[in-house]
């Protein structure tokens, strides 16, 4: 989050109670504070199991703290043995 609106945060009282909300509504598998590039972040985990919950997610961030969201999808080993199919399709498709 941008330094501004953590400090603002921070400095209003809010910062951890509004952290705590957000992680509450998304129940993440794990969360993980640090910075990065001078700014205030946080990796959370969590499963998403459709792309129209991306709203739900990233508009508490935005509105709160004016924060900068990416989303990574990542694989368990059982969702990489479920994609193994769609890889041996690729290879046999586009490999040379």
């Amino acid at each position: 989050m941008p330094v501004e609106a953590g400090n603002a945060a921070a400095i209003n009282g809010t910062l951890g109670s509004t952290i705590q909300k957000i992680l509450a509504d998304l129940k993440p598998e794990a969360a993980y504070f640090t910075e990065d590039g001078g700014e205030r972040t946080g990796w959370v985990f969590f499963d998403m199991k459709n792309s129209s919950e991306l709203p739900a997610i990233a508009e508490p961030w935005f509105l709160a703290f004016n924060a900068k969201v990416t989303i990574r999808p990542a694989m368990t080993p059982q969702d990489l043995a479920d994609g193994m199919p769609g890889m041996q399709h690729a290879v046999k498709t586009y490999s040379k």
